[in-house]
């Protein structure tokens, strides 16, 4: 079955969300961690990361609503966060506090493969990195690689990728982990069109917006992207 992974920004009403998203069908949780310089995000997901911190939610508050989202889902369960917060809050004691808190791996957006390799978690490659990063990313990731399927940040477009037809084809010579794609994938259509290519897909800013309208919005939409993905014809 294709796996689908939905992003969910930590929050107060993040636990509340993620038992609606699973409930709906997503087979994984990613948390978004809020960071004042997000490189990799859009508008979206930076607009609510800056509502996240506007109530507080620091690294300590966002390992408590992990463990609260974890309380009441059983998926897999991946926080997404940057390099600078993990310096500040200590490697070592983030690995362990998260672990705690009951993820099951971790994205650090903007390490690169190969710095601090004792950390376990999902590596990301893009249409740009070479077969060596490639093969790396494979060898060195947790359990599935993120494949992002575009240059540039989180957001809304109108058609997937037609590169990322390309990247696929390079992981699948190039490593045998699970693909999973993220960016730019936002209706029932994208996550179809994506998942005939690879394992499953990542859905983030589209998300994030329709759980602004609340738990049974999210339910709803997270339903229809789960009988988009269960209906695809492999490529």
């Amino acid at each position: 079955m294709k796996k689908l992974s939905i992003y969910l920004m930590a929050g107060r009403q993040t636990p509340q969300l993620a038992a609606a998203a699973v409930d709906a069908g997503a087979d994984l949780l990613e948390i978004g961690f809020p960071f004042s310089d997000p490189l990799a995000d859009g508008p979206v997901i930076r607009r609510a990361a800056e509502r996240a911190l506007g109530e507080g939610m620091r690294t300590r508050q966002c390992l408590d609503c992990l463990a609260a989202v974890r309380a009441r889902v059983d998926v897999d369960l991946v926080p997404m966060t940057y390099a600078s917060l993990l310096d500040a809050y200590g490697w070592e004691r983030f690995a362990a506090d998260a672990a705690a808190a009951g993820a099951t791996s971790l994205i650090v957006a903007d390490l690169p493969v190969g710095v601090r390799p004792d950390l376990r978690r999902v590596h990301l490659v893009a249409p740009t990195s070479t077969d060596e990063r490639l093969r790396a990313a494979g060898e060195q990731t947790d359990g599935w690689l993120y494949l992002v399927s575009v240059t540039g940040t989180t957001g809304f477009r109108e058609h997937v990728s037609p590169a990322l037809a390309g990247l696929v084809d390079r992981a699948r010579r190039l490593t045998d982990v699970l693909l999973l794609v993220g960016f730019g994938i936002s209706t029932p259509a994208h996550a179809q069109t994506a998942a005939a290519l690879a394992d499953g897909v990542v859905v983030g800013s589209r998300a994030v917006e329709v759980a602004e309208e609340g738990p049974a919005a999210l339910h709803r939409y997270v339903a229809s992207l789960r009988d988009a993905v269960d209906a695809t014809i492999p490529v």
